[in-house]
């Protein structure tokens, strides 16, 4: 398909975990009721995000992936007729845990996963404590509305991550994510930081000629230290955004898009076709230097 409406769910969470898999849910259903075909979940969608401290309860936490929240909303999916895009907390053995999204065809059927390549440690962002990077590599899904790329937060940062995954042949690039202010912070520093996290993403669509979505949670947090900021958006393969969320809100939006517009952008500014493949190698050091 030539055109696509794509979901987005920003929304706040709460400590119970069962209540937040039914209000993501409820969201899906209005997505859906507004015409979206593809629905994106945010980051960690059924807890609180617990990275901001290192505590072996929230690893109680996790579950198998597929498990009990991918059996649900697969069938919600095939109810309505929609493929979701689901982050979870994945417990894939004891003692070993991923940040992993599952994605679920417009049938119900569990087409796969994609566990978190990039694991932050910062202040209030403790991934290390809680997540084993992911070993699958970069992942495309055929859904039955468009082949989709999904890379987690951290992974917005790299722009070699959204290059493999487009040169695997995704005609979308899905980021679910978890990121906010410190409330203590000044608006300055607000700007700058929601900035910086929004262009990045917006080169990645120019760089490889793909729509991008991101989507991220909104809400106070962590006794109130932590504002997720929300500006949830869809870019297009030129970078233009075709929508932008509020920093303060829950918004459920549906948002057309053409992923037949990637040919044009790739054929009339030629990116993808003058990569100097041969010149790469230097990428797959860690630094380069004489050493």
């Amino acid at each position: 398909m030539s055109k696509v409406k794509i979901g987005l769910v920003q929304m706040s969470c709460t400590a119970d975990k069962a209540a937040n898999l039914r209000k993501a849910m409820d969201k899906i259903r209005e997505a859906a009721a507004e015409g979206a075909q593809i629905v994106c979940l945010q980051e960690l969608f059924t807890s609180l995000y617990f990275c901001d401290v290192e505590d072996y309860e929230n690893f109680k936490l996790a579950e198998a992936i597929p498990g009990p929240s991918t059996e649900a909303l697969g069938k919600l999916a095939a109810e309505l007729n929609v493929v979701v895009i689901a982050s979870l907390f994945e417990k894939r053995a004891q003692g070993l845990y991923h940040n992993t999204t599952a994605v679920l065809d417009a049938d119900g059927s569990y087409l796969g996963k994609y566990r978190k390549m990039h694991i932050p440690d910062d202040p209030a962002y403790y991934e290390k404590f809680y997540f084993t990077p992911g070993d699958l590599g970069y992942k495309i899904f055929r859904t039955k509305y468009a082949n989709i790329g999904v890379l987690i937060c951290w992974d917005q940062w790299y722009p070699e991550a959204a290059r493999i995954t487009a040169l695997m042949g995704a005609e979308i690039l899905f980021y679910p994510t978890a990121i906010g202010w410190a409330t203590s912070q000044d608006e300055a520093t607000n700007t700058e930081q929601y900035n910086a996290w929004q262009t990045i993403q917006r080169s990645h669509a120019v760089a490889n000629g793909v729509h991008v979505v991101s989507v991220n949670r909104v809400g106070l947090e962590q006794d109130g230290a932590m504002k997720f900021w929300g500006g949830s958006f869809v870019a297009n393969p030129f970078g233009s955004l075709l929508y932008k969320a509020t920093h303060d809100a829950e918004e459920t939006k549906v948002v057309e898009i053409d992923t037949t517009a990637t040919d044009r952008y790739r054929t009339h500014w030629p990116f993808m076709r003058d990569r100097r493949i041969d010149s790469y190698q230097p990428i797959t050091k860690r630094y380069i230097d004489e050493g």
